[in-house]
């Protein structure tokens, strides 16, 4: 046995001499050091014994597993080596094969300008591809050169089609909110067969008054998506319709993006709509339908900001950093302003297909809740009304001067904001006082009451917020509200917020 153990050391010892020298000289060396090997196997061999015969075998077992796993471990090696090669032998033909397309795409844009080009000089036209090829403006369905060569061709195609024109829009002599209210109300009735009630309605323009987001939210088939329709259709020009898709997660979506293969702005219709009420004089609609499928705080998130500016002259929207001289003329530097003449809508579901509003959402907006289908009524013909903006803000306008909140309520609903800031931990913030301030005036002027249009404000902006807390621990406090409701306010008054805070109490 003890024989086994000095050939072991020996076969060791000559192991990592030779170690070295094995990687300097290769395979030469290794005749001659199986040689020293079988030269020191032979002299320690014949005195091994049973014991040292069977460690010599397994040594022999082990050191064959050794070099087998030392020859597969390098042959796995050298396989993801010849992989990794491959793919970027790979990736340097297909990028080559990219450029070789791009330069093929960029020479045939090239011939076909300038084959627009000669058949457009062959017709003795100036920059026009029609139908009729014939001069003067373009039509919805015609282009021009200039639109092919625009990196905005939807954008650049609304500035031909309103190039020249005059938008101005007269005046309606002794309209008032409550008669716009009224006819369209009576609009909506008799030509839509859509009924709503005149308090609706009257949320309906205060809201318009008081911001530029308005939320229809409820149930399905309230009519929630048919009110901006009707809106639309009532002041003679559509409101446009943006469907929400459940994966839109970033502004991307709602305006488009650069295209860097085409070198083209793939724009949207949400940004067309907006970018034509730079040339309109009326008030322009646009609707996200069904706006909770995605998260409105993602895609919508620039558009919140931005409308809280307190300068309208800085309610831009940066669409491209780079300028260019076939950019539409209503750009500046790349960027789009927002109008003062569009109204933005949401409208919301609520089920389990829907992600919930956030608070920075519905702060911002003003809400309006449908719960019932409307009950049809009997309404006198009217016909569409073509209003211009400006009288539309001059009436607001008017109505924060000729009813402003009073400040009796006001110092009641700072009494009323202590109460709900000591009972229930939530303030009002500024944001909504100012919201406050601005549709309650226009409520008032649209026919309806102080007390109605802070209930409505106290429901949507505050009572809302309980709907996040643990109603269950606070059945008591929810009562002492009630009573302050009624103390502050009167027993039949703020109906909505009474409605509300039972609801709670029974869920309780």
């Amino acid at each position: 046995m003890s024989a086994y153990f000095q050939y072991l050391g020996a076969m060791i010892v000559e192991f990592f001499k030779n170690f070295g020298g094995f990687f300097a000289a290769g395979w030469k060396l290794l005749p001659s050091q199986f040689e020293r090997y079988n030269a020191i196997y032979k002299a320690y061999s014949p005195d091994f014994g049973a014991g040292g015969w069977i460690m010599w075998v397994i040594f022999l077992i082990v050191f064959i597993g050794a070099i087998g796993a030392l020859g597969f471990g390098i042959y796995l090696l050298l396989r993801k080596y010849i992989k990794f090669a491959k793919k970027e032998i790979e990736k340097d033909e297909l990028q080559r094969q990219i450029g070789r397309l791009n330069y093929e795409l960029y020479q045939i844009m090239q011939e076909r300008d300038r084959i627009l080009d000669m058949k457009v000089k062959s017709l003795g036209i100036d920059k026009k591809i029609g139908p009729e090829g014939e001069g003067g403006e373009p039509s919805e369905d015609e282009q021009t050169i200039e639109e092919l060569q625009s990196r905005f061709p939807k954008l650049t195609h609304v500035d031909n089609l309103y190039r020249g024109k005059d938008n101005e829009i007269p005046e309606v002599e002794g309209l008032t909110l409550k008669d716009l209210c009224e006819n369209f109300r009576n609009f909506a009735a008799s030509q839509l067969g859509l009924y709503y009630t005149i308090t609706t309605i009257r949320q309906l323009f205060a809201g318009i008054g008081a911001g530029k987001l308005v939320i229809l939210e409820g149930i399905s088939g309230t009519g929630k998506t048919s009110l901006p329709y009707a809106l639309g259709k009532f002041f003679a020009h559509d409101a446009e319709i943006c469907s929400v898709q459940p994966n839109w997660k970033d502004r991307s979506e709602l305006l488009g993006y650069y295209n860097e293969f085409t070198k083209k702005f793939n724009e949207s219709e949400f940004l067309r709509a907006l970018y034509t009420t730079l040339y309109r004089r009326d008030l322009n609609i646009i609707v996200l339908d069904e706006m909770n499928l995605a998260r409105v705080e993602y895609y919508f998130a620039e558009f919140l900001s931005v409308l809280e500016m307190p300068n309208p002259n800085e309610w831009n929207i940066e669409l491209i950093g780079s300028h260019d001289e076939n950019d539409p003329k209503q750009f500046k530097n790349g960027k789009i302003k927002i109008p003062q003449n569009v109204i933005f809508f949401g409208t919301a579901n609520n089920d389990d297909s829907t992600f919930t509003i956030s608070d920075k959402v519905y702060d911002r907006a003003i809400c309006l809740f449908f719960d019932n289908k409307g009950i049809p009524f009997e309404a006198p013909f009217q016909a569409p009304m073509v209003v211009p903006y400006t009288q539309m803000q001059r009436l607001f306008d008017e109505a924060d001067a000729k009813y402003p909140c009073s400040e009796d309520t006001l110092m009641k609903f700072a009494e009323l904001d202590d109460f709900v800031i000591k009972k229930f931990r939530l303030a009002f913030g500024n944001r909504i006082l100012k919201q406050l301030k601005k549709f309650v005036p226009c409520f008032v002027a649209c026919g309806g009451t102080e007390l109605d249009a802070i209930d409505f404000i106290f429901t949507n902006k505050i009572l809302k917020k309980f709907e996040s807390l643990n109603i269950g621990f606070l059945k008591v406090e929810l009562k002492e509200l009630n009573a302050m409701l009624d103390r502050l306010f009167g027993a039949d008054n703020f109906p909505m917020a009474h409605k509300f805070v039972n609801n709670l109490i029974r869920m309780a």
